[in-house]
């Protein structure tokens, strides 16, 4: 069955939104690692990691031990800490956004321990979540006893929340971009208007110095 032309912008509006990911990472003991997510305000994020630990004997990751743990640590795009903690081996954090832009999500291990890392690394899974993606659909059809068709309209309204956002996201950006632009602009204008001044300047100098000289050599 083919899409209408509007279904078929719904499904490339959510599938450009792209509001979740996972994916890994390997860390040393010291070593910290951030991501940029951009969020648009007002939005909820979940983040979920687990770790694993090399282990030299058996040559692969194995469950990281208990007495390891993980900070993070948020920050807004005005690099404001929203969120700093410390977690254990497996861990979930949650925070809301309050502006809209680049939000900085950094892990890395508490340890210092030599023995702990034994001169290995360490690799750290991550799921980040994004909007309506944080929900638990089943367990708000269970609380609020939602038919199956309810549930789906609930979803889907939910979804047009989070598209909303980030039309209102990137209108933000735009419009941040058309400022920064009229200010390029307008200090190139001030430029070139200096430049301009400079050169007519210098030229009527010239000119002055050159009659100065022809005059003092009795050539004119």
């Amino acid at each position: 069955m083919m899409l209408s032309v509007p279904a078929a912008g719904i499904v490339l509006i959510l599938a450009w939104i792209n509001p979740s990911y996972a994916l890994y990472f390997h860390i040393g003991e010291t070593e910290k690692k951030c991501f940029i997510e951009e969020i648009p305000d007002e939005t909820m994020v979940i983040g979920k990691y687990r770790t694993q630990l090399w282990d030299k004997h058996s040559n692969s990751f194995l469950a990281a031990t208990p007495g390891l743990g993980m900070h993070v640590e948020i920050k807004d795009p005005d690099t404001k800490i929203i969120l700093s903690r410390q977690y254990g081996s497996d861990g979930r954090f949650t925070f809301t956004s309050h502006t809209p832009g680049e939000h900085q999500i950094c892990l890395h291990s508490n340890s210092t321990k030599m023995a702990l890392f034994s001169g290995g690394k360490l690799r750290v899974h991550l799921d980040i979540q994004v909007g309506e993606h944080t929900n638990n659909y089943p367990e708000i059809a269970a609380k609020d006893k939602l038919t199956e068709l309810q549930l789906r309209v609930r979803q889907l309204l939910d979804q047009i929340e989070q598209i909303q956002k980030e039309q209102n996201y990137q209108r933000y950006r735009e419009e941040r971009f058309r400022m920064t632009s009229e200010s390029t602009n307008q200090r190139v204008l001030w430029w070139s208007i200096a430049q301009t001044l400079i050169l007519i300047v210098t030229g009527v100098w010239q000119m002055k110095h050159l009659k100065s000289f022809f005059e003092a050599k009795k050539l004119v």
